[in-house]
């Protein structure tokens, strides 16, 4: 058992992923469509004779990339990032969703664990601590830059 890297036209690579898991083949155990990885699926299969007879019928997959790669190559994408990550106290922010949104505030506290971040806005008379989710931000300045 193995895990292969497969070529696939650009922007389609869930396609192919969803394709390839929804043959139910025996022996193809999973398919992988990492965001950051543009142009490959990651396929999970006993060999590779499976993965070429499936691709043959499947759009937008191009070719199996020779050889196998190793978990250790494949696992840093198997753990979603936090979306608080590259995000310090003190960074100034634009909330980007939520009743905020559009606002500039400054990063007061960071919870990794709930992947949330309390913000003081900018504009306000009276500073409110905010409490949002990491992926209702977007960092503009940061003070380790």
């Amino acid at each position: 058992m193995g895990i292969y890297a497969v070529k696939t036209t650009a922007s389609q690579e869930q396609t192919v992923a969803d394709m390839i898991i929804n043959r139910e083949e025996a022996e193809i155990h999973a398919a992988l469509a990492p965001d950051s990885l543009t142009s490959y699926v990651m396929v999970e299969a006993d060999d590779n004779a499976v993965l070429e007879r499936v691709l043959e019928e499947i759009p937008h997959a191009r070719s199996i990339v020779p050889g196998e790669s190793d978990i250790s190559e494949v696992e840093h994408f198997l753990s979603p990032k936090p979306d608080v990550e590259g995000i310090a106290e003190g960074d100034i922010v634009e909330l980007i969703a939520g009743p905020f949104k559009g606002e500039k505030a400054q990063v007061q506290r960071i919870d990794e664990g709930k992947d949330q971040v309390t913000v003081e806005l900018y504009e306000a008379t009276v500073p409110i601590p905010v409490t949002v989710r990491g992926d209702q931000i977007r960092v503009l300045d940061s003070d380790e830059r």
